[in-house]
């Protein structure tokens, strides 16, 4: 059995589809990089945006159209949130839930989303949520992922131990809503969970990916702070808009004095920490006024770099019903916004100029080490021995366009 994956979207996504290739793989099947010589077709979906679901059908259309002898299953976001669109549209297409692949492809039952490592990535990825019923009123993804799931702790901490046994120095905990973790089995939330990490041996560190506000507790904050060198000092922390008035309008729960106040904890809190924020530009009621008011929100507060996502509407959402602003207007406020990360990212740069830091090796280019460091700063280093890897000590030198120049010191 030849089988071809294709993966859309977002970081779950992307551990997800990893899962599924070692599955495919233990079950006998031969991955090939081209569907036309596939047997099986399997499309990860993704729906965040009116363009993901272009790229999706798109590839759909190619495959039909040049293998349509192949079974060809749809999963992910995607095909849950447009199961009667897809069966009207690509009636030859079997839309299979995430959490039935085990049962549709290999008649066992749930795969478990368990990884011995990430293909074609230098730093493993674990998942350990999924779900989210927040609602926010432009987001689809509730409709696609609405059951909430954890991955018991101690599958977690097995995970973690067998990916450091293979040498992945850098370990990043993903989920649709990280925040709200709770093993099945225990009731333990994330702090509990990072309680139980921070007492692990061997030497990798572990980084958060994108985390709600609400859900950034003194708990987690304290292993932050007491084992800087286990977790990284880095948030990913959505604001969406530096707006109350459309912060409400998006039912995001929470307003401008709380992130501001939550922001100044954790830098308080985690020394060097570096704060990066996803902000939507051109939400239906955004007017120009609190269009700058976001503008100006996010230029006096202390963050290291932005997410800048130009508003697309999506089916089912609140928003999606509401007067849309035009798009000229939504890529001039999203254009706007990119030049301010990019001012952010180099005075984020600029300020570790005269330091040493932990650097994660992810790639050599052109003669230099590409890494990253633990406050997630683009770095480039120069006399690294041949073929280093892993976390090492390095000097920061130079800052040019929001990338750090460094010296390497030594492996840690």
């Amino acid at each position: 059995m030849k089988f071809f994956i294709k993966t859309f979207g977002c970081r779950v996504n992307q551990v997800e589809s990893q899962a599924l290739l070692e599955n495919c793989r233990r079950h006998g099947w031969q991955q090939t990089p081209l569907f036309e010589e596939a047997d099986i077709c399997l499309l990860n979906t993704c729906t965040v945006t009116h363009q993901a679901d272009k790229d999706v059908e798109k590839q759909i259309r190619q495959i039909l159209r040049r293998n349509p002898a192949a079974r060809l299953v749809l999963t992910g976001c995607y095909a849950a949130a447009h199961q009667e669109h897809i069966r009207q549209t690509f009636p030859q297409v079997q839309i299979v839930g995430k959490y039935d692949l085990g049962k549709a492809l290999f008649g066992t039952e749930d795969l478990c989303w368990t990884v011995s490592g990430h293909e074609g990535h230098s730093r493993a990825f674990i998942k350990i949520q999924d779900g989210c019923d927040c609602f926010c009123s432009y987001c689809i993804v509730p409709f696609a992922r609405p059951d909430k799931r954890s991955k018991p702790a101690a599958d977690v901490l097995r995970e973690i131990a067998a990916l450091e046994q293979k040498g992945f120095a850098e370990i990043v905990l993903t989920g649709i809503n990280i925040g709200n973790y709770l093993c099945p089995q225990t009731g333990a939330d994330l702090a509990a969970l990072c309680r139980q990490i921070a007492q692990m041996p061997g030497r990798f560190r572990v980084r958060f990916s994108s985390i709600e506000l609400q859900t950034v507790t003194d708990g987690v904050i304290d292993c932050m702070s007491s084992r800087p060198d286990r977790f990284c000092n880095y948030f990913h922390l959505p604001l969406q808009a530096g707006c109350d008035k459309v912060l409400k309008d998006m039912n995001r729960h929470y307003d401008t004095l709380a992130y501001r106040a939550k922001v100044a904890l954790l830098c308080s809190r985690v020394p060097g920490i570096a704060i990066f924020a996803d902000v939507i530009a051109g939400f239906p009621t955004e007017t120009e006024a609190d269009f700058e008011e976001t503008f100006s929100f996010i230029k006096n507060l202390r963050l290291a770099g932005l997410h800048v996502f130009s508003y697309s509407p999506r089916p089912k959402t609140k928003a999606a019903l509401l007067p849309q602003l035009p798009h000229e207007e939504i890529k001039r406020r999203a254009d706007k916004l990119r030049e301010l990360d990019k001012q952010l990212r180099a005075a984020e740069a600029a300020s570790l100029i005269g330091t040493r830091q932990e650097v994660f090796i992810e790639t050599w280019h052109e003669g230099w080490v590409k890494g990253v460091t633990s406050n997630f700063q683009q770095v480039l280093l120069r006399g690294a021995p041949q073929g280093a890897k892993g976390l090492v000590t390095a000097e920061i030198e130079q800052a040019q366009e929001g990338v750090c120049l460094g010296r390497y010191i030594c492996r840690l």
